[in-house]
């Protein structure tokens, strides 16, 4: 018991470079007060004390605003970061090495009782936000962007972002950074090609112009399009 709470501890200054004394991992990170007190609802859960199981995972959600399932089954060094929002569901299977950001879910999306939630791998990061659905299975070294929506299995070491969520990096490298920022948009990947094209047709028709016919005048749109459009044109995201 006593060396698994040393491995909780151990996760969180691993993880959050933010903490600063193990006074303060024990008495002000929610995330793991939620994970304790979901050993504590798995351990009733198993011995089927449904309701008792019940209630304690209702007491965990109330004081930590993070909601798992008596019947989740969580790995080693499982760490949730800021953890406000987050909803595991009963089926949900999460492996070792696990890092969740505020706002996530693993939910269900089928009113049998059968396995419903999603399988998590290990060394996998779940950005806020994100929600990853159904019973699917996101491998491990996965990587998933915030504000996603996973809803088909993932490959081992690919990085998923989008709505639904795409495949934009497929390595096999397994690390638990996920800079935000620098990922990629494939929305906006799509876009700029799609301008790209149109400029490439309006400057044949401006060349078709100049030989053929008088050169249309630029027009109030078309300078509208060109300031409201630069952020693409330049290799910035939306």
């Amino acid at each position: 018991m006593f060396a698994t709470l040393k491995e909780d501890i151990n996760t969180v200054y691993a993880k959050d470079p933010a903490a600063q004394s193990t006074l303060e991992i024990l008495f002000c990170y929610p995330g793991l007060h939620a994970l304790w007190m979901h050993r504590v609802a798995h351990f009733l859960w198993q011995h089927r004390l449904h309701f008792w199981a019940r209630l304690v995972s209702h007491i965990n959600r109330f004081l930590t605003d993070i909601e798992i399932h008596p019947g989740a089954t969580i790995g080693s060094r499982f760490f949730i970061d800021h953890g406000a929002g987050i909803v595991i569901g009963e089926t949900a299977e999460v492996g070792d090495d696990v890092l969740m950001y505020q706002g996530a879910a693993l939910a269900g999306t089928s009113l049998k009782k059968e396995k419903r939630h999603p399988t998590i791998g290990n060394n996998v990061v779940i950005g806020a936000g994100a929600v990853v659905l159904g019973a699917i299975t996101v491998s491990d070294g996965v990587k998933i962007g915030a504000g996603s929506v996973v809803v088909k299995s993932v490959s081992p070491g690919a990085t998923v972002v989008g709505v639904p969520g795409k495949v934009v990096e497929d390595r096999h490298a397994t690390t638990i950074d996920l800079e935000h920022g620098k990922l990629p948009d494939p929305i906006a990947e799509v876009i700029k090609s799609l301008l790209n094209k149109q400029d490439n047709f309006e400057e044949r028709l401006g060349r078709m112009e100049f030989l053929y016919g008088p050169i249309a005048p630029l027009d109030v749109l078309d300078e509208n399009r060109l300031e409201e459009t630069s952020g693409f044109t330049h290799g910035e995201g939306i």
